[in-house]
């Protein structure tokens, strides 16, 4: 799959000229002409580069067609990336949320362009042991500062409802499943009925990222150093050890598209292995040990199972933000199988 930018996609094409005199009008410093091309990756929220003169701007805008409840909230993207820019933790600079439809069809909004590394494969093939151990270190140095962060000090006190984090969690992609349900998958059906009844006692509360790895991040162009977070559309107040678990997802689970990290040499290549990535994290946030391990991680890949579910659905319905939406149509079975077996696990 190709990330790079290209021409703007049939069904994702807009009134370049009405965006023009939009951006003209609120962004401090844009100058036209100007340019536009789409990002190739994505699943969710089409994402364009926009040019300006010298300037470079990114824009992430809801996809066209009828769209599932609480999904594609480009607002909420907005709204936590703006607050962070007040923490340590790395994001764009916002520069403006637009909310009117009739500009360019959906809602959108406007950040700088970061250049720096986005790293797809998390081997990181081509990179040296010692890089690749500070990038995994980097990473998990980010997800600790980002759960560490006083929400409701920075203006994101109503962001979520803290608490009861995974129940709620748990019926929203059981729900949005059956929306974009398309074939019975047995999996599926018991991590339906198994997932409510084994939600862990430990109920913290921090924000949530809600998709935290390796690709959702951008690296100094030179040094193994996170430079912003990006793709917070399911971020909300929720629990830090969804979050850490999502992180851990590639140790026990391969991705078809981009493999993951079972079977690797953790001396050879750098990478730390799971229990040494968990303990820096935890020795950072100031946690114990981490009970019912195994309910994470089958709770974080279920997720994923039903989110591929929704995009094999838009696929069908024409109105996914990538050409590739129909490649999963196998993916939820996969995944829910994954889920099933990481639920029996004893980790």
């Amino acid at each position: 799959m190709s990330f790079a930018p290209g021409p703007v996609r049939a069904n994702h094409r807009f009134d370049e000229a009405a965006l023009e005199r939009y951006l003209r009008a609120n962004v401090d410093g844009f100058d036209a002409p100007l340019g536009v091309h789409q990002f190739g990756g994505g699943q969710s929220n089409p994402t364009f580069l926009l040019t300006s003169g010298a300037k470079q701007y990114v824009m992430r805008k809801k996809p066209p067609g009828v769209l599932l409840k609480s999904a594609h909230q480009v607002d909420r993207e907005f709204r936590i990336m703006k607050a962070l820019a007040q923490t340590d933790v790395p994001v764009p600079r916002m520069h403006v949320l637009c909310n009117d439809e009739s500009v360019i069809g959906t809602a959108f909004y406007v950040m700088d362009y970061l250049e720096g590394r986005i790293f797809r494969d998390p081997q990181l093939p081509g990179v040296a042991p010692a890089e690749r151990s500070a990038i995994y270190d980097s990473m998990n140095d980010v997800l600790a500062r980002l759960h560490k962060v006083d929400f409701a000090a920075v203006g994101l006190g109503d962001y979520g409802r803290p608490g009861n984090y995974f129940d709620r969690q748990v019926s929203r992609f059981i729900t949005q499943y059956r929306g974009a349900q398309t074939d019975q998958i047995a999996d599926m059906e018991r991590l339906i009925e198994w997932m409510p009844h084994n939600i862990p006692k430990d109920d913290s509360v921090s924000i949530a990222h809600g998709d935290y790895r390796l690709e959702n991040t951008i690296f100094h162009p030179s040094e193994p150093r996170m430079i912003a977070v990006l793709d917070w559309e399911l971020s909300t107040i929720g629990h830090p050890l969804a979050d850490l678990a999502y992180n851990c997802m590639g140790y026990h689970v391969m991705n078809p598209r981009q493999g993951g990290l079972v079977g690797v040499d953790h001396a050879a290549t750098g990478i730390p292995s799971e229990r040494d990535y968990v303990e820096r994290y935890c020795a950072r946030t100031g946690r114990g040990r981490i009970e019912n391990w195994s309910f994470y991680l089958s709770f974080s890949v279920f997720r994923l199972a039903s989110i591929a579910q929704g995009v094999y659905k838009r696929g069908l319905d024409g109105n996914a933000s990538s050409e590739n939406a129909n490649a999963f149509g196998n993916a939820c079975q996969f995944l829910a199988g994954e889920a099933w077996r990481l639920a029996n696990a004893r980790l």
